[in-house]
C-alpha cells in the first residue's frame, strides 16, 4: 500500500508541475511580454510609411545602392540567397555565421581588395572596418556612426540633399549602449533607410 501511495503521490507533483511550468509560466510570460514588450515579443517589426512588414530592428538587410546607405558586408548576404542558385557560395555557412577566415586568408583579402574596397573607394567613400568585414552572425543590422558618417556625401550627391539633413538622421537612428554601459553606439541602417526614404520621396 505505501508502494502504491508514493506512486500517486509521484504522479501528482508530476502533474503539478507540468501544468506550471510546461502550460501556467509560458503562457504568462507570453502575456506579459504581449502586455509589457509588445515590440520586442513580436520581433521587433519595422514598417514603411504605407504600414507595411520590411522587416525587423534586429536582422540586417543588403543595401548597396548609391542612393541608401550600405549595410556591412554578410558572408550570407543576409540569408537573401536563392539556395538553389547559389554560384557565389553566400550560403555555404549557414543561414547564419562568420566565415571565421583570419585577417591573412588570402580568400578575405581577395574579397577586401578585389571587390569592396575598390567599390567603396571608386564611391569616395572611406572604409571603415565594418564596411568591408562582415561580423560573426553575418546579419548585423547595424554599422558604426563613423562607417554611416563616412557615406554621407556620396547619399547626398546621388539624391539632391544636404550633408547636415543626413547628419541629422543618423543621430536619430543611432541606439546607445545596451543599459547604456553595453556595447558601441550603433546605426541600424534599415531604420535609417526608410527615414531617408520619408525625407526624399521623389528620389527614386
Amino acid at each position: 500500500m505505501n508502494f502504491i501511495r508514493e506512486l500517486v503521490k509521484a504522479i501528482r507533483v508530476t502533474l503539478v508541475l507540468w501544468v506550471l511550468v510546461a502550460i501556467i509560466y509560458p503562457l504568462a510570460m507570453v502575456a506579459i511580454g504581449q502586455l509589457i514588450f509588445p515590440y520586442q515579443a513580436n520581433g521587433s517589426l519595422i514598417k514603411n510609411a504605407q504600414g507595411q512588414v520590411v522587416g525587423s530592428a534586429l536582422i540586417g538587410q543588403p543595401f548597396t545602392s548609391d542612393r541608401y546607405f550600405n549595410s556591412r558586408p554578410s558572408t550570407t548576404n543576409y540569408s537573401t540567397a536563392d539556395p538553389n542558385n547559389d554560384s557565389a557560395g553566400v550560403l555555404k555557412t549557414g543561414i547564419s555565421g562568420a566565415s571565421n577566415l583570419a585577417p591573412s586568408n588570402p580568400a578575405l583579402l581577395a574579397r577586401i581588395k578585389g571587390k569592396d574596397f575598390a567599390r567603396l573607394q571608386k564611391e569616395g567613400v572611406k572604409p571603415t572596418a565594418d564596411l568591408v568585414y562582415t561580423s560573426g552572425s553575418s546579419l548585423d543590422p547595424h554599422i558604426t556612426k563613423a562607417a554611416a558618417i563616412a557615406q554621407i556625401t556620396r547619399v547626398a550627391q546621388t539624391r539632391g540633399l544636404q550633408p547636415n539633413q543626413l547628419q541629422r538622421l543618423i543621430n536619430q537612428n543611432t541606439d546607445g549602449r545596451f543599459l547604456g554601459i553595453f556595447g558601441e553606439p550603433g546605426v541600424n541602417v534599415l531604420k535609417l533607410n526608410l527615414a531617408l526614404d520619408a525625407l526624399n520621396p521623389g528620389s527614386e
